[in-house]
């Protein structure tokens, strides 16, 4: 007779709605049925090919055995070099931390960062992971309530309001964000940056995004890495970009005096981030890298002007400002039921896979799902066309 033990409460944490949405996807597919997936942030190129080649060889030849816990030295200084290239910022290789994946490093940057009890603000929507990971160590989440009048994007007065309410800790910001590709202007970046250093709150910075904007938004692009020397820390991650998310592949870059924590954290939690991945990610920041990574960038652009011009016949009224990343966020409560439910019949009725709301905002996401353009523009293109016909089925 086994024994029930005990399961940990930091562990009670919701599970990503999204990878739900992905394994009834895929149980369709293998049931014959033609699915379009639109849920998932996920780039249908994969890695180019200067990688892969760089990946061959390093399988034929190259030493894949443990690396330092805070990366290779060629990746720290290739990513280094990239924010000179890209934002003519001058970053130390050794303020670099690669991390498996995002993921990893939001792990890492919240714990070196972090007590328990600490009162940590995100915007609402947002991400779920970011909530669910602080959650699970021990912070108290508090949530601004981000919509268009603040283009989905939290300002100086609501932190204000937040710190004088209970004290704030530390503000998680995202900018293009996930689920509404909306970006913060570089003044409002600084106005909130400032504010942070002057009341000891810690900026995290999402930038996982960068690279990908649109229209005017790319002249407009900040990055919190300018403010590193004010405790600020910069997350950012192959996956989108340079479309390698299996290869669980990110980086921070940390203000001093958190280099030594994440090293050491670094290296009890996963000794390393995967050699093959960090050996070949080095080819990413090579000119044919970032000519791969741009002509994937003018696809999503192509799949998002597709979407957009298609709003009036999707009958999406309200819309997130889409200034990056590769999704659309949108109101679909004029149809007359919650986004689970819309999403549920989309998906048995039409085929296509999008993901409910309820994943990014607790309070309002049930009247809002998530349109991922990530895929190949044919499937965004026969996507559209599959819900404005099944929209028109509602209507009967």
């Amino acid at each position: 007779m086994s024994r029930r033990l005990k399961v940990s409460r930091r562990s009670q944490v919701p599970p990503f709605a999204v990878m739900e949405v992905l394994a009834e996807a895929n149980r369709l597919r293998d049931a014959g049925a033609s699915v379009l997936n639109l849920c998932a942030g996920e780039p249908s190129t994969g890695a180019s090919d200067v990688v892969r080649r760089r990946a061959i060889a390093l399988l034929e030849s190259g030493d894949l055995g443990y690396t330092e816990a805070l990366g290779v030295p060629a990746l720290r200084r290739a990513i280094a070099a990239h924010y000179g290239r890209w934002y003519d910022v001058e970053v130390d290789p050794a303020r670099v931390a690669v991390t498996t994946g995002s993921s990893g490093g939001f792990l890492l940057a919240f714990l070196a960062a972090f007590d328990v009890g600490d009162r940590v603000a995100l915007a609402r929507p947002g991400y779920p992971a970011y909530k669910n990971i602080l959650a699970a160590l021990g912070c108290e989440v508090v949530e601004l309530d981000c919509g268009p009048a603040t283009r989905y994007q939290p300002t100086v007065s609501q932190l204000m309001g937040a710190y004088y309410e209970g004290g704030l800790d530390g503000l998680v910001l995202a900018s293009p964000a996930n689920p509404t590709g909306t970006m913060i202007l570089p003044d409002e970046l600084d106005a909130v940056a400032h504010w942070c250093a002057d009341h000891d709150v810690r900026l995290v910075s999402d930038e996982i995004y960068h690279g990908i904007v649109y229209g005017d938004a790319e002249r407009t692009l900040p990055t919190a890495v300018r403010h590193t020397g004010d405790g600020a820390v910069v997350v950012s991650s192959f996956s989108k970009y340079w479309a390698m998310t299996g290869w669980r592949l990110g980086w921070l870059v940390l203000p001093d005096e958190l280099v030594a924590p994440v090293g050491a954290l670094a290296g009890n939690v996963a000794l390393s981030p995967p050699a093959l991945a960090q050996h070949a990610g080095v080819a990413a920041f090579t000119a044919e890298g970032y000519a791969a990574a741009e002509e994937n960038v003018g696809r999503y652009a192509a799949s998002r002007e597709l979407v957009l011009s298609r709003l009036d016949d999707l009958g999406w009224s309200r819309v997130a400002p889409a200034d990056g990343a590769f999704y659309v966020y949108a109101d679909v409560s004029a149809d007359g039921m919650d986004s689970v439910t819309w999403c549920e019949r989309l998906l048995a009725e039409a085929g296509v896979a999008l993901t409910p709301g309820t994943d990014f905002d607790g309070v309002a996401g049930r009247d809002w799902v998530r349109l991922s353009f990530a895929a190949a523009p044919t499937t965004v293109a026969e996507a559209v066309e599959r819900i404005v016909a099944w929209r028109a089925t509602l209507r009967r």
